[in-house]
């Protein structure tokens, strides 16, 4: 049984950082590329970070440039988004997602709240 489990989400302080993580289980996680999504109340759900199955490369939405740094450990299964600077416009449900690199399949986590607030 596939399992994506995010955890490091709460309350923090604008300016302040909070690291995510997601633990992977039930799938060979070096053959799945792997992002971050966020879904903010009454907004669509948007791509923050991506990274390749090896991590040669990664990429992310222009409004969290300079700020986020998305890695991962193949050898633990995790998937790490460390968030700086954060701002209010940040707060949203984090979803850890993994796409393989060749076939259509993807799984999902069940999310962990962010929220910016002072």
């Amino acid at each position: 049984q596939v399992q994506l489990v995010e955890s490091g989400g709460g309350l923090v302080q604008p300016g302040g950082s909070l690291r995510l993580s997601c633990v992977v289980s039930g799938l060979t996680f070096s053959a799945y590329r792997m992002n971050w999504y966020r879904q903010a109340p009454g907004k669509e759900r948007e791509l923050v970070a991506h990274i390749t199955s090896t991590s040669y490369f990664s990429n992310y939405t222009d409004s969290v440039k300079g700020r986020f740094t998305i890695s991962r450990d193949n050898a633990k299964r995790t998937l790490y988004l460390q968030m700086n600077s954060l701002k209010p416009d940040d707060t949203a449900v984090y979803y850890c997602n993994a796409k393989h690199r060749f076939q259509s399949i993807d799984y999902w986590g069940k999310g962990t709240l962010v929220t910016v607030s002072s």
